[in-house]
């Protein structure tokens, strides 16, 4: 019998702004599971302006969490998953305490900071400036990362 080789990759999306990162498939693993963590608010002073660096503003996180989640389902224990409520106070203390340039550089730590868990394979976090100063504008800014254990995740 021939050895059949198993590879496929798919991006789908969620609506008609959201395209969720791509679940690979490879050599006959599963696509892995997602715990979805969203409006995580928190005050802090990440930006490119000093005035921002002095007086602050809004954030907004949301995270998507890949693991495997089978285990936890099975069996109902809190310790076989993600502790989510961990996560949170983590994610809005490094907002307040944190001083980045960039958005970029902060969608980063968060990132580096969630995949600390050895439960999980990899992070998408989505990190909205909720007010950013720029005149006549209203609307928001959002930086959208993927991350995963081995490093940057590609879109192709």
């Amino acid at each position: 019998m021939a050895n059949l080789e198993l590879s496929w990759s798919v991006a789908y999306v969620v609506s008609p702004f959201d395209t969720v990162a791509e679940a690979r498939f490879e050599g006959g693993s599963l696509p892995m599971d997602a715990l979805h963590i969203n409006a995580i608010r928190a005050y802090g002073y990440t930006g490119a302006l000093p005035e921002e660096q002095v007086l602050g503003q809004w954030f907004d996180v949301s995270l998507t969490l890949w693991l495997d989640l089978s285990v936890a389902g099975q069996s109902d224990r809190l310790s076989d998953t993600h502790d989510y409520s961990t996560t949170v106070p983590e994610i809005q203390t490094l907002i307040q305490t944190s001083r980045y340039q960039l958005i970029e550089s902060l969608a980063e730590a968060i990132a580096q900071i969630v995949l600390k868990d050895d439960s999980l394979h990899q992070v998408r976090v989505q990190l909205v400036k909720l007010t950013p100063p720029i005149p006549n504008f209203s609307g928001n800014i959002t930086v959208d990362i993927t991350r995963s254990k081995g490093g940057r995740t590609s879109k192709n």
